[in-house]
């Protein structure tokens, strides 16, 4: 299992006018978070895509149980139960860091395709490597 955290500090324009964090920016977050547990692990966005190869969004989902604030800070955690093969499925809990308090959690699933084709395609083999020593 691949587990990585990073920490989003809430800016003003995230907030809607009930004070709380829009919610369409929890899936902001969850791509700060994916996008730093990729470049953590040696996959940089840059590096697949220079590969030919892109991760498109399949499906993604979110629950939202406690308000987060402008100013708050927040830590996404990042997690990869299941070493992908064909798709490759994301968790994702974002916490309130001074308290630990469960602010969201939800999930997104994306699929390898061919960069110029745009054809689905299995795993790549760079990015099975670097994935290999979680799982």
């Amino acid at each position: 299992m691949l587990t990585h955290k990073t920490e989003i500090r809430v800016r003003y324009a995230d907030t809607d006018q009930m004070q709380f964090v829009y919610n369409g920016k929890y899936f902001e977050y969850f791509e700060v978070g994916r996008t730093e547990m990729l470049r953590d692990n040696g996959l940089p966005y840059s590096l697949i895509e220079n590969n030919g190869y892109q991760l498109p969004v399949l499906e993604t989902g979110a629950k939202y149980l406690s308000p987060a604030f402008y100013d708050d800070l927040l830590i996404v955690e990042t997690i990869v139960q299941e070493k992908p093969l064909f798709k490759i499925h994301i968790d994702y809990k974002i916490l309130r860091k001074h308290t630990g308090d469960l602010i969201a959690e939800g999930f997104t699933e994306h699929v390898f395709i061919n960069r110029d084709s745009k054809k689905p395609t299995r795993l790549p083999k760079f990015f099975n490597d670097a994935m290999e020593p979680f799982f």
